[in-house]
């Protein structure tokens, strides 16, 4: 594949995925005329759309998009913010009129699980009218920014839920960014917050590299040690080897998302120029594309397992015919599953049996038979139905969900779900490798041979051998990826250290790809002594799941994964490209070793490392938290009694700032609580990012509240904004100022302008 045509399809998948993750919030586009007379002439001839409706359906295509919300976090938090809500801010907006113009109250979405979203009309300008609205606005800003709140359309929640997530599946989400759906999966897998490493674990995929940043950050929000950003092509993404009883296995996914890029004519009611940009030809083409990734998805899926197929188009072009053609290419090893009890509330149209074809200039065909040969490079066979009346009743194409906008007051969008019942036929048909493959290529692996070595496959067919056990065909992406013959020694060695992934061949840091190593520590690490000693680790903490993102020199952040990715980062350092993994659990802390242990602990990690700290610890009351939230530096005896005296008799240094609910006060938040502090020689503080302080005092009942002038309740004097401070890092610590008689009892870190200086 050659340069432009490798650019123009990264392009393509980039293009399609966000138009209905975040949704419009009534801003501009008035000079856009919402007119497109092909557009309503093709799908009147569809017959999509039930009859009488057509007129409602182009006039809900129209009207703005309704706002909507999705609270995020895990259960016992999110039944929290959710309460917050409903007595906080719902209350007084329901009888809320502005200008004349009675307010609706926001509304759960019917069928999305225990009132976690919901949606409202309210536009920004409305919102901005009232201080009421106003207050509601920095709630849902705030909020989102400390990642218990996404903005998100409401058809977009539904591929996640339709997967029916448990905590130990595998999941691969083939188009992820901007990582709304992502962040779904990786709340399903934490179901139960008590367990700190669920044994599944999401990896997110996305081809541009730019946009794996912007999913890095949407992950980041959620702390999970779960979940790994990749940058590949969705279509030949790399078939990964994890280490299996000691011998090497393929890694098969229990659950893939294939939200692939498509047309959006489903998203018009928020990204409007759509109107004037919609033509035919977008959906023939992206037909190739999308069923390209829909077949890489199931090669990489486990027997057994679900596949969610999703597009935010109408059109069955990119819906139904990917589909149809995905199951006639199974030989019966895929099959659609039935999901129409699986989101009572929700209203959706069955997928159709019978469409047609329509080109830009307005000329129709309804066979593969019609088209002139001078068309054969853009219309495909698999565009059309079956012809097979038999077959195409077999496929029960009428299990996939067209979701229509005027029904729920939704954008447009298409979902199926397939069930694998066995491997891929292709994979029994074409299971012999070559024998004379290069030993170089296997040697820079490390593996098996490299798959640019293997003999093409027919169309659609990407591995050769990947469900038994063998290697993957490689497209030109994942062929860019091996290391060139000509490396260094050195650069080699360095690939080959035990528990380090990486560093990256020169090529593929030509490739957009410039991320550090992940360097896994051993068990026997010098940085363990006085870490294990000062916070009392559990014995079953697990050392080898900690890692670094340098070779030389100090370490200055020490981050964890789950073991199962810890695995997957061992087997596969040189087939895939790591953008980022792991949550941060301690960061090295310049005066932090003369009270004992040179690193202090990230609020980021703090609920998955508490589980295996045995000292450091204070519990504090509802009391206790707000002052430290509030109050620039409290001497200790601010606190209540019971913590004023657990913090009196613990040296300084680094500490957990643990509540524990109590059952009987149902006043009192009802979920755990675990701050990162510090604990000096007569004060002691907290080290909660902004937005996560103002998050907990909400929680706790105190007001929080910033006027237009930026007046009123601050947490800190010397507080940095996140925004202002890079909030993508999501590592902003709030900086002090220096409030104990003390100084040398005030934490630093080391030539970092995101923590404390």
């Amino acid at each position: 594949m050659g340069k432009r045509s490798r650019q123009r399809q990264k392009n393509n998948q980039s293009a399609g995925r966000d138009r209905r993750d975040n949704a419009g919030w009534g801003a501009g586009y008035a000079d856009i005329v919402k007119e497109n007379k092909l557009f309503e002439h093709y799908y009147k001839e569809q017959g999509l759309v039930p009859e009488g409706e057509f007129d409602e359906f182009m006039e809900a295509m129209r009207e703005p998009l309704p706002a909507t919300i999705r609270i995020t976090g895990y259960k016992s938090h999110a039944k929290e913010i959710l309460h917050c809500l409903k007595d906080k801010y719902f209350k007084d907006i329901q009888e809320l009129d502005i200008d004349g113009q009675k307010i609706e109250a926001p509304q759960p979405l019917s069928w999305y699980p225990d009132e976690q979203a919901w949606h409202t009309n309210m536009s920004r300008k409305i919102i901005r009218k009232s201080p009421l609205l106003e207050k509601f606005h920095q709630f849902l800003v705030s909020e989102t920014e400390s990642g218990n709140i996404s903005r998100q359309e409401a058809v977009s929640m539904i591929p996640p839920l339709l997967l029916k997530i448990e905590p130990h599946h595998k999941i691969l989400d083939m188009c992820a960014a901007p990582g709304s759906k992502t962040a779904q999966l990786i709340e399903m897998l934490h179901a139960d917050m008590e367990v700190p490493f669920p044994e599944g674990f999401v990896i997110a995929n996305d081809v541009d590299n730019k946009r794996c940043y912007l999913l890095v950050h949407q992950a980041k929000r959620l702390n999970s040690p779960c979940i790994m950003v990749v940058n590949h092509d969705a279509s030949c993404i790399p078939t990964l080897q994890i280490n299996s009883d000691g011998k090497k296995d393929i890694l098969f996914y229990d659950r893939i998302l294939c939200d692939v890029p498509c047309s959006g004519d489903g998203t018009m009611r928020k990204n409007i120029d759509v109107w004037k940009k919609w033509t035919t030809s977008n959906s023939l083409h992206l037909h190739g594309l999308q069923l390209r990734i829909a077949v890489r998805g199931v090669e990489q899926l486990a027997v057994g397992g679900r596949m969610v197929y999703s597009t935010c188009s109408l059109n069955p072009i990119e819906d139904e015919a990917v589909i149809a053609a995905l199951l006639e290419k199974s030989e019966g090893a895929l099959e659609l599953a039935d999901s129409s009890a699986d989101l009572p509330g929700l209203k959706w149209m069955p997928g159709v049996t019978s469409w047609k074809l329509m080109t830009k200039e307005g000329q129709w065909y309804s066979d593969w038979s019609e088209v002139p040969t001078s068309r054969h490079t853009q219309i495909r066979p698999t565009m059309f139905p079956p012809k097979d009346e038999q077959k195409l009743a077999s496929m029960h194409l009428e299990r996939c969900m067209r979701i229509l906008p005027h029904h729920q007051n939704t954008g447009g969008f298409f979902v199926a779900v397939l069930v694998k019942k066995a491997p891929m036929p292709w994979n029994k048909r074409y299971p012999k490798l070559r024998k004379d493959v290069s030993s170089s290529a296997a040697a820079q692996t490390g593996g098996p041979p490299a798959a640019a070595d293997v003999a093409c496959l027919p169309e659609g067919s990407v591995e050769e051998e990947g469900e038994r056990g063998g290697t993957e065909a490689k497209g030109d992406e994942d062929v860019e990826e091996q290391a060139p013959k000509g490396a260094s020694a050195a650069q080699e060695a360095g690939a080959k250290q035990d528990g380090v992934c990486g560093p990256p061949s020169k090529k593929m840091r030509l490739f957009g790809y410039k991320e550090d190593p992940f360097v896994f520590l051993t068990e026997d690490d010098p940085v363990f002594t006085t870490i294990q000693s000062f916070y009392n680790l559990s014995p079953d903490f697990p050392k080898l799941n900690v890692l670094t993102r340098t070779h030389e020199g100090k370490k200055r952040h020490l981050y964890m994964v789950s073991k199962e990715l810890r695995n997957v980062l061992l087997n596969n350092s040189e087939r895939m490209k790591v953008i980022n993994t792991g949550v941060k659990v301690w960061s090295r802390n310049s005066d932090g070793e003369e009270f004992g242990c040179a690193f202090r602990l990230a609020q980021e990690g703090i609920y998955t490392l508490q589980p295996y700290i045995r000292s450091r610890m204070i519990t504090v009351s509802v009391e206790d938290i707000k002052v430290l939230l509030t109050q620039e530096n409290p001497f200790l005896s601010k606190l209540e009694d019971d913590a004023h005296a657990q913090a009196k008799n613990m040296g300084m240094g680094s500490i957990v700032l643990k509540y524990i609910p109590n059952p009987n006060n149902p006043a009192e938040p009802q979920c755990p609580i675990q701050l990162c502090g510090w604990r000096g020689k007569t004060s002691i503080r907290a080290f909660v990012p902004r937005n996560e302080r103002f998050h907990y005092l909400r929680m706790l009942g105190v007001e929080v509240f910033r006027d237009k002038q930026g007046l009123g309740l601050k947490p800190r004097d010397g507080a940095k904004d996140a925004e202002e401070e890079g909030a993508a890092d999501n590592e902003v610590e709030v900086d002090f100022e220096n409030g104990d008689e003390n100084t040398s009892s005030e934490p630093k870190t080391d030539n970092s302008k995101h923590e404390m200086s």
